[in-house]
């Protein structure tokens, strides 16, 4: 009887109309395409700016400093950009933060070829670039259900995180190449990059939100507004926290595998060949993200990676060879982006047009605040336990995480993306 039950519902997923092409959809090719290559400019100065401080500075403590600085904005701001990414317009919004960090940014090679570049305008770099990429990110990600069809948002999503992994793969080593060149030069590419970003926005037809009330409330009213959704929604809510849980764990993963390879002898070219290996796992996860999210349905999906973290992150520990931890590696990175295709998927065809940001911003939040949590532990952890007792204390943390996944009633009897309303 199961068996026939299984078969059914496999028939009945496979048996669905299949979504329209995204390469017909003009709007999102423009999106996608002008974020992408933007995001390869993003990778270029991400890697060159702390070489560039050190190169200054000598220090890594500063470099720390101004990775901070950073991050700070995504905590600080996180639910007052989620507000106005709800409350103005998205597309002139994104617009509008391009064109600030790309003058932002090209404030940094003209200051180096005057030899004015201090340390104190390295910070105010950093908190300016924050801020607008936290405000440029949450309505890049919200933007998408506008521009392509329910049923099409896996794919759409899919394909993002796919570029995202390329991009990742192929930028830092792009970056470290224009670095060698001249110290100015991945900042200038970095300002040049976002003139994609910008002249695909401005091609984009489609508006990137619904139609608005006039009337506005105050900022914060509107921020419990979204705060308040949330809370009431069960599996948002739920995802949210699990997030935070991911926020604690998954920082440290780096870190602790750079440790590891070190002890069994890996040179540096051979860990960044573990990470490029992940990569490539990553890229094929996001390229199947959208066929298996098709196949298995939410309430089963979410609990099976879940347990794939689980059984897999401990497995790094017990790799004879670095490259074997490249394969682990890979397989764990194939997972998280499958997951990453399904659940901001599902996410944005349950939350309200109007509310996209404030509750996007809102679950981001937990995540955001978690992972310096996480990577403080992590840190006193490795020093005192070891890298690899630090990954299987982690390992069975994520264990108990993908059980209290498993047994949540409302994570398990989630209709299929095709059935959701917002």
């Amino acid at each position: 009887m199961a068996t026939r039950d299984t078969t059914s519902v496999l028939t009945e997923h496979l048996d669905r109309p299949r979504p329209p092409s995204l390469w017909r959809n003009r709007d999102f090719l423009l999106l996608w395409l002008g974020q992408a290559l933007s995001s390869v400019g993003t990778e270029v100065s991400s890697l060159a700016l702390p070489l560039l401080i050190l190169a200054l500075t000598h220090s890594p403590a500063r470099a720390g400093v101004v990775a901070a600085l950073g991050a700070l904005p995504s905590i600080a701001l996180g639910l007052v950009a989620g507000a106005w990414v709800d409350r103005v317009d998205r597309k002139r919004l994104m617009i509008v933060c391009d064109i600030v960090r790309a003058l932002n940014l090209a404030a940094l090679p003209v200051a180096l070829a005057f030899g004015r570049l201090s340390f104190a305008q390295l910070c105010l770099f950093a908190l300016v670039d924050g801020a607008c990429s936290t405000f440029f990110r949450l309505a890049n990600i919200v933007s998408l259900q506008r521009v392509v069809l329910r049923e099409q948002i896996p794919a759409a999503v899919g394909r993002r995180e796919t570029t995202e992994g390329i991009v990742t793969l192929l930028g830092p080593s792009l970056g470290g190449a224009l670095f060698t060149v001249g110290r100015a030069l991945p900042f200038v590419a970095d300002a040049i990059s976002y003139s994609a970003s910008l002249l695909s926005l401005g091609l984009i037809r489609t508006s990137f939100q619904g139609e608005r009330a006039t009337a506005r409330g105050r900022l914060r009213d509107e921020i419990g507004e979204g705060l308040r959704w949330l809370w009431r929604h069960r599996l948002v809510r739920f995802m949210a926290l699990v997030y935070g849980g991911f926020g604690l764990l998954f920082p440290c993963a780096p870190l602790c595998v750079i440790v590891l390879a070190q002890q069994r002898g890996a040179s540096p070219l051979i860990i960044g060949v573990i990470f490029a290996m992940g990569g490539i796992g990553g890229v094929l996860g996001a390229l199947a993200g959208p066929w298996v999210q098709r196949r298995v349905r939410f309430g089963k999906l979410i609990p099976l990676l879940h347990w794939g973290y689980a059984l897999l992150w401990p497995l790094e520990v017990f790799m004879p060879t670095p490259l074997l931890m490249g394969v682990i590696e890979a397989l764990f990175l194939a997972n998280d982006q499958v997951y990453d295709v399904t659940w901001p998927s599902y996410r944005l065809a349950l939350i309200p047009d109007e509310l996209q940001g404030r509750v996007t911003g809102a679950s981001r939040l937990f995540s955001a605040i978690a992972q310096p949590i996480g990577l403080a532990c992590a840190g006193m952890l490795i020093e005192r336990i070891g890298a690899a007792q630090t990954m299987l204390v982690f390992g069975a943390l994520l264990a108990l995480l993908a059980l209290i996944v498993t047994l949540n009633p409302t994570v398990r009897h989630a209709p299929p993306i095709e059935e959701v309303s917002a």
